[in-house]
């Protein structure tokens, strides 16, 4: 078996199995969390402030647009950028038909590949430059974030060294770094992915029973 066999392989599917069960692992935990019982006389509905706030994060909103501005626009910019790549890529799709669903679906062109990838690493550097400028994110900040957005890069980078499939060096590398990547997720701030729904809905629903916009 050679090395490029064994990312794609034994490795892929261990990887693939960490990510899955440890992000189960970690949502299961929140839902288990519970919250207690709130005492306070409902002056609207929680479940409605819960939705509402799914939704209304996704804008600039309120007095802090400014300040959220520059987050969120970078923050789209990458995760449309990364979402396109994921999805839409050729040699993604081929792999995913191989090895997880066989469903054909549209891929992007070249160009497509390159227009998306750019615009994932602009998102992706704009954020973390953010993350080493801004005082407040700097005191927040810790080595898994770095870590993560470090690692993200580099998938990424990997991944556009290797879209031709033309030398096996660098698509196991591409694969092994992708690899670390989903055994590297469900215990990070990367699960941020899958969690962001819980933490708006409870701030939302917490609010939103004060009849409070969230």
């Amino acid at each position: 078996m050679s090395f490029l066999e064994f990312v794609e392989g034994p490795l892929w599917y261990f990887a693939a199995t960490v990510f899955v069960l440890g992000a189960l692992w970690k949502v299961v935990g929140i839902l288990r969390l519970g919250r207690k019982k709130d005492l306070s006389i409902p002056r609207a509905s929680a479940a409605g402030g819960a939705v509402k706030s799914q939704f209304l994060h996704f804008i600039p909103h309120g007095g802090f647009t400014f300040r959220t501005l520059y987050h969120l626009t970078a923050g789209y910019i990458f995760h449309i950028g990364l979402f396109v790549l994921l999805l839409f890529a050729a040699p993604h799709v081929a792999f995913m038909q191989n090895n997880i669903i066989a469903i054909e679906w549209p891929t992007i062109p070249y160009w497509g590949f390159v227009v998306a990838a750019q615009f994932a690493f602009a998102g992706l550097i704009l954020l973390w430059v953010r993350r080493i400028s801004d005082p407040v994110m700097i005191k927040i900040s810790d080595k898994d974030d770095h870590i993560g957005s470090w690692l993200t890069f580099l998938v990424m980078l990997t991944g556009c060294m290797a879209l031709q499939e033309s030398v096996d060096a660098l698509r196991a590398t591409h694969m092994l770094l992708v690899d670390l990547w989903l055994i590297y997720f469900p215990f990070s701030r990367l699960m941020h992915a899958f969690t962001f729904a819980f933490s708006r809905g409870y701030t939302g629903a917490f609010f939103g029973r004060r009849g409070i916009v969230p």
